[in-house]
């Protein structure tokens, strides 16, 4: 037989009809959950908005950056590129970096290279690197082809990099432009990450509090429903709660009816039949005897089977300390049928008296079911409890069912145990395979580790 799973989760005690402030505290629970599962939405929606938003600022970064790169070379650059800067004059050299310096002091410029269309570096801020020629890549073709500037934002490892590695990421941009005498330029940049990571803080800025202020006004906005929702869903519950308490208690005055109408007529009729039986079998004679006494032995019979019906119908008043004798007299007359039965308990349960009615009800029930239909050789009872729940086992290795697809037709004593477990906040979990015997356990919050479960049944030689 396989495992019994462990007991389920229980919500919170039930022991009755619900007060105001339970039902608030159950409305205040979900509105709780509700404001977290929230918090968690708008985690994960402003987490990937964050770098989305970074991205955005940093292309408009790049973008400023690129801008201005060009103006550098179209109005400062460009009209100082005469014959002899080109020829590497250092009167010229020197206008060129008297230009630039305000430049490169003031607006986070690391580095400054002007390049002709053949690779040469005509001009740097870095003096060694003025004369020196490098193969262009083919995008570089591109661009003095007419193509558009480039920025990019990445560290530096080239060859023509040597004085800018190890600086970090830095914006590296390329425009192009021409001589007054109409030769097509170069012009490259660095620029410190400083600038990109202020646009950026800017952008971030400017868009999180109004982006955060309208998701949060958005979770107050449903917060409202949401409660009108918990509260409809807790009376909806309550509700159902309180008409299964109403059938359970209906049914319950219907069997104490059905129990006295038959102790005080039928039983009484019959035990009066029994005693005349009785009293005519001296004076009829060997057949009257060998006739009379086997009719009152099956009027006695019928007597005791009414009133072991009637000792049924009736659900005794029990709390936590009547139970486990109340279950050990519904375990004893398994015997008699032939099935070997134990009771096991596990701890002191601490029960409400209907907490303790419901289970040995469903004990009751299941038991029925057990003579009834499971063909079962071995029943094993368990009563366990720990810090926060009580449970029910009820364990057989008769012939068991398939749970996936319901009770058998015709069969309501499961359902009677899940609506009685209802009415206090229990459950009844069930547990059945073909062949492989069934486990039913009800379950109650109450107040104490989980109960570990029984070891399976084996059938007896």
């Amino acid at each position: 037989m396989p495992e019994m799973p462990e007991m389920p989760e229980m919500p919170s005690p039930g022991t009755g009809r619900r007060s105001g402030a339970s039902e608030g505290s159950a409305v205040r629970a979900e509105v709780w959950r509700f404001l977290a599962a929230g918090l968690v939405v708008l985690a994960v929606i402003a987490i990937p908005a964050a770098f989305w938003v970074r991205a955005i600022a940093e292309r408009i970064a790049l973008d400023s950056i690129l801008a201005t790169t060009q103006r550098i070379a179209d109005y400062a650059l460009g009209p100082l590129a005469t014959e002899k800067l080109l020829e590497q004059d250092p009167a010229s050299l020197d206008r060129v970096r008297e230009t630039l310096d305000p430049w490169i002091d003031n607006s986070h410029i690391v580095r400054i290279k002007m390049w002709t269309a053949d690779g040469r570096i005509v001009y740097s801020d870095q003096a060694e690197l003025i004369g020196r020629t490098y193969e262009l890549e083919g995008w570089a073709q591109g661009l003095l082809a007419g193509g558009p500037g480039q920025a990019t934002f990445e560290a530096q490892g080239g060859a023509e990099n040597t004085y800018e590695a190890g600086r970090g990421e830095l914006v590296e941009v390329y425009v192009t432009s021409s001589s007054p005498s109409g030769v097509p330029l170069i012009f490259e940049a660095y620029f410190d990450d400083k600038v990109v990571r202020d646009i950026q803080g800017k952008v971030l800025a400017g868009v999180a509090p109004a982006f955060l202020l309208a998701l949060a006004a958005l979770q107050l906005a449903l917060l409202v429903p949401a409660v009108r929702l918990a509260r409809r869903v807790n009376e909806h519950q309550e509700a159902r709660r309180q008409a299964l308490q109403h059938a359970v208690e209906a049914s319950e005055l219907e069997r104490a009816r059905i129990a006295r109408d038959l102790h005080d007529d039928v039983i009484q009729d019959l035990a009066g039949l029994s005693y005349a039986l009785e009293a005519e079998e001296p004076g009829d004679g060997a057949g009257g005897l060998r006739t009379l006494a086997p009719a009152r032995e099956i009027v006695q019979g019928s007597i005791r089977t009414l009133r072991e019906i009637t000792g049924k119908l009736y659900s005794p008043e029990l709390d936590s300390d009547s139970l486990p004798e109340a279950l050990g007299l519904l375990v004893d007359p398994l015997a008699a049928r032939g099935i070997h039965a134990t009771l096991r308990l596990e701890g002191h349960p601490r029960l409400a008296p209907r907490q303790a009615t419901m289970l040995y009800r469903v004990a009751r029930e299941a038991l029925a079911n057990v003579t009834k239909h499971a063909l079962a050789d071995t029943v094993l009872m368990v009563l366990a409890t720990d810090g926060r729940h009580t449970a029910l086992i009820v364990r057989d290795n008769g012939q068991g069912f398939d749970a996936a697809q319901g009770a058998p037709q015709g069969h309501l004593g499961l359902r009677i145990m899940r609506d009685t477990a209802a009415t206090v906040g229990g459950t009844v979990d069930i547990q059945s395979w073909p062949g492989a015997g069934t486990t039913v356990t009800a379950t109650v919050a109450a107040g104490s580790p989980r109960p570990k479960p029984p070891a399976p049944v084996p059938r007896q030689p």
